[in-house]
């Protein structure tokens, strides 16, 4: 008897939102396996995050069903960062497990009452934190702190209060809540928006490993294609999945479009030709035959033209009036330094740009990019250190990634009057049409548009007028098309742009030289982006290459130096071995017959790697010994500090206590070490 199919992790049926006209997508049906791992892409606006949003059962569809498989855990990333403000980092990621986080909390408390130094007090401290080791609770806070270093948040950072994290690090914080729960269906919406590229390729390395199953929103092509091996689009009245990676079903659904066209073409073609026969002959003497047909067309399954998803999302036109030619010489700078809430950034960079070049500037979030961007577009600080000599007929456009160019308070036509008061409401509408902004869009308030809308309107601002460009993060919020579109128009553009961006795809396709801030170092590389990666590359491999050599190195040295003792051990005429009734109980003189040079050679090696192992054992015995006294010794004091404190310091007894609860674990850890190696030497345990 066969066994019966397993049921998917997800179900999803028939699924429709939306009324009427304003319906976002209808009749979408899917399934997702455990394990599997899908990208959903389509146009910003489409219903990406509502569909993310039915599957997490935040919201109710309007027709058809989500059924997950009983008992399965879902984490949702979103692209808001709710995170609560309450309490620490390490709180926030502890979240997901209640259990433990109320063990801990219950420890805390523990530790603020044995501040009393009262019997009972360290007793029930003792308990508390018996009850969260036994837990797991120190395991599981290993594990986060592992997760949250990736993401930023390492040492002291997991103390902080989430209240003082900036919108980023809630953005990072969120994702590692998420991923921390160990879910077994990832929902992601945008987990890329404002990670650097180190953080992005660690990711795309966490996922990759992960046994979960994944349905994740993103702009990021590189990222998609590193994570995803099925892609699902989304749209009004289709829904389409491919088998394949982002790239691969690009080409895909262009060469399915290009087949569905035709047949409907043809099938048009057809019943314009029948109906053409019917009215000629429904009344002549073909009559029977004309009927015939006409039941036929009655029947027929009418092929609708095929909705391309992405054919509006591609008439964005991004492109960049010429500036005035500048000279040869656009930027010289020599000696930036910037220093930020007392942290140098960077200092002493010089950087020479000419006449159509493509800087890109990568690095670590924090790390001083925008910074340096905004020095050489002229929006430096006053205490910003070094010069900047300007080429002639250089007219800068900045490009702010937090959009603050745009008012809240104003329409997209006011925007864009207000850089150029010669337009009037029409020529303004005309213009933002370029920018996908169609018929009431123009008249919205700023406040209300997605990030998506604010991006194109802020770069519509930027191109009206003739500039060289300064672009912080210029496709975040973008979708894939208005990316690409951006892409080809910067690639084509004359004049000189200067970047900072994470996207991978878009500095590949854009730059002709890097600017890379690692390693606390600003560093330049001729090329694009690319060529950067290759030269990173060989950079690491070499690294990697020199350490091997050195190992290599330090094995050799090692063989040679036990060949020499070899050597010297089998030319002395007699030696005296010691020997250890455990280990060796027949003496070598009592042997019953001689041994063979090579048998020699082994027992002599043997021996030797014996001998090294039981003094290495005894020697780290002693270590022990020394560090469980000093340890017992500590503990004593702590104790003693403990029950005599006179309290009203409650901070300080606080941390007492918890010194105290870390050296009891280390003492512990130290005794059964200690124990295990004296039971390997035959010695016992005191």
């Amino acid at each position: 008897m066969l066994n019966a199919p397993s049921m998917a992790l997800l179900t999803a049926a028939d699924l429709s939102f939306g009324y009427g006209a304003d319906k976002l997508f209808s009749g979408v049906t899917f399934t997702l396996d455990a394990g599997e791992k899908a990208a959903l892409v389509a146009p910003n606006g489409a219903g990406k995050s509502t569909l993310l949003r039915l599957i997490a059962k935040e919201l109710e569809p309007d027709v058809g069903s989500v059924v997950l498989k009983r008992g399965a855990k879902v984490a949702y990333f979103r692209q808001s960062h709710e995170v609560a403000a309450e309490g620490t980092v390490m709180e926030a990621f502890l979240a997901g497990f209640q259990d433990i986080l109320a063990l801990r909390q219950a420890l805390t408390d523990a530790q603020h009452a044995a501040a009393s130094g009262t019997e009972e007090a360290l007793d029930r401290l003792q308990k508390a934190g018996d009850r969260y080791h036994a837990a797991g609770g120190d395991a599981l806070e290993r594990q986060i702190e592992m997760l949250a270093g990736h993401l930023g948040f390492a040492g002291d950072q997991m103390e902080r209060p989430v209240a003082s994290l900036s919108g980023g690090e809630r953005g990072r914080l969120n994702l590692g809540v998420v991923l921390a729960q160990k879910a077994e269906l990832l929902l992601l919406d945008e987990p890329t928006n404002h990670l650097d590229l180190e953080t992005i390729a660690w990711l795309e390395s966490h996922l990759q490993s992960e046994s979960c199953a994944i349905l994740c929103v993103s702009h990021d092509r590189a990222f998609l294609d590193a994570v995803c091996t099925q892609t699902m689009e989304l749209g009004r009245r289709s829904f389409r999945a491919y088998p394949l990676r982002y790239s691969d079903y690009a080409v895909a659904r262009e060469e399915d479009l290009a087949r569905e066209r035709e047949l409907a073409e043809r099938q048009a073609d057809f019943v314009s030709k029948t109906e053409e026969f019917i009215r000629r002959n429904i009344a002549g003497q073909k009559t029977k035959q004309a009927q015939s047909r006409r039941k036929m067309l009655e029947k027929l399954d009418t092929l609708e033209k095929p909705e391309d998803v992405w054919a509006q999302a591609e008439r964005v036109s991004f492109r960049f009036v010429e500036a005035p030619r500048t000279g040869d010489i656009v930027l010289d700078a020599r000696g930036l330094t910037a220093n930020r809430g007392g942290r140098t950034l960077f200092e002493g960079v010089d950087l020479f740009v000419k006449r159509g070049d493509k800087v890109g500037i990568i690095g670590p979030n924090g790390s001083g990019k925008s910074t340096l961007l905004r020095l050489l577009a002229g929006q430096g600080l006053s205490e910003d250190l070094g010069e900047i000599k300007r080429g002639t007929n250089l007219r800068e456009g900045y490009f702010d990634q937090h959009l603050g160019s745009l008012d809240p308070s104003k329409t997209a036509i006011e925007e864009i009057r207000s850089v150029r008061g010669d337009l009037n409401a029409d020529g303004a509408r005309q213009y933002l049409s370029r920018f996908r902004f169609y018929g009431d869009d123009p008249l919205r308030r700023v406040l209300g548009f997605s990030g998506g809308e604010r991006s194109r309107l802020a770069l519509a601002k930027l191109l009206l007028e003739p500039r060289n460009c300064f672009l912080d993060e210029p496709t975040n919020h973008l979708d894939i098309p208005a990316a690409e579109i951006l892409e080809e128009a910067i690639a084509n553009f004359e004049g000189t742009v200067l970047l900072v961006s994470h996207d991978r795809r878009f500095l590949s396709a854009v730059t002709t030289r890097i600017v890379a801030f690692h390693d606390g170092k600003v560093d330049q590389y001729p090329g694009g982006f690319d060529d950067y990666v290759r030269a990173r590359e060989k950079v690491e491999k070499a690294a990697r290459e020199e350490e091997a050599e050195r190992e290599r190195e330090r094995a050799s040295n090692a063989k040679q130096a036990a060949r020499e003792a070899e050597k010297a051990a089998l030319n002395t005429p007699t030696r005296a071995v010691k020997r250890s009734a455990s280990t060796r109980p027949v003496a070598a003189e009592t042997a019953p017959k001689a041994l063979s040079p090579e048998e020699r050679k082994r027992q002599f090696e043997a021996e030797k790697a014996a001998a090294r192992a039981q003094d290495r054992k005894k020697k780290r015995v002693k270590e022990l010994e020394v560090l469980i006294a000093e340890g017992e010794a500590k503990l004593t004091e702590l104790r003693d500090h403990l029950k005599n404190h006179p309290g009203g310091d409650w901070a300080a007894v606080a941390k007492l206590a918890n010194e105290e609860q870390s050296l009891s674990k280390d003492v512990d850890r130290l005794m059964n070490e200690w124990a295990e190696l004296s039971e390997d030497l035959g010695e016992g345990v005191a």
